[in-house]
């Protein structure tokens, strides 16, 4: 039970940080690739199906990330979502400041050159269909033209600032 003295107004960042790491969040590795053939990645929780029809996902994006100008121009992207088996994987494209694909093997999905996780919970091949700006991060929008399922496996969640799978 939630007792008066646990309630307070979100008066700063690290109070509002605090809040949001009680809510579990699927972790994603999201993929692209530029122009120039160099490939882009990042781990991301914050990711939810936004429509049913048309089916649409949304990926938040935070615009100091390293990768946040690769998909702003992207017209394609993967979205990975991970498995238990994928906690290094997550940590990896969670760092910065290295190429975050340097001895991963990461299979290409057909018909693409867009690299993605062939043993994934699951995998969203997407074509770019918004971008929305709001507040630092922006919400790239993707409508799933294939899809991967695998699940074999229990699902990786970012829950209290770590890495999380089912009991």
């Amino acid at each position: 039970m939630i007792g008066p003295a646990a309630i307070r107004p979100v008066l700063d960042d690290q109070t509002f940080k605090n809040a949001l790491s009680m809510l579990a969040a699927p972790l994603t590795v999201v993929t692209t690739q530029d122009e120039d053939g160099r490939r882009w990645g990042l781990t991301a929780s914050s990711v939810t199906s936004a429509s049913l029809t048309p089916p649409l996902i949304i990926v938040a994006i935070a615009r100091t990330s390293s990768c946040a100008a690769a998909f702003a121009e992207a017209p394609e992207f993967v979205i990975n979502v991970l498995a238990e088996q994928h906690r290094g994987l997550a940590r990896r494209f969670a760092a910065s400041s290295i190429d975050r694909f340097d001895g991963q093997d990461f299979a290409v999905w057909p018909g693409s050159r867009l690299p993605f996780v062939a043993d994934a919970h699951a995998a969203f091949h997407c074509e770019a269909a918004d971008r929305i700006r709001v507040g630092d991060h922006d919400l790239l929008v993707g409508r799933p033209t294939e899809v991967c399922v695998n699940g074999s496996t229990a699902p990786l969640f970012w829950y209290r600032r770590d890495f999380r799978t089912p009991a």
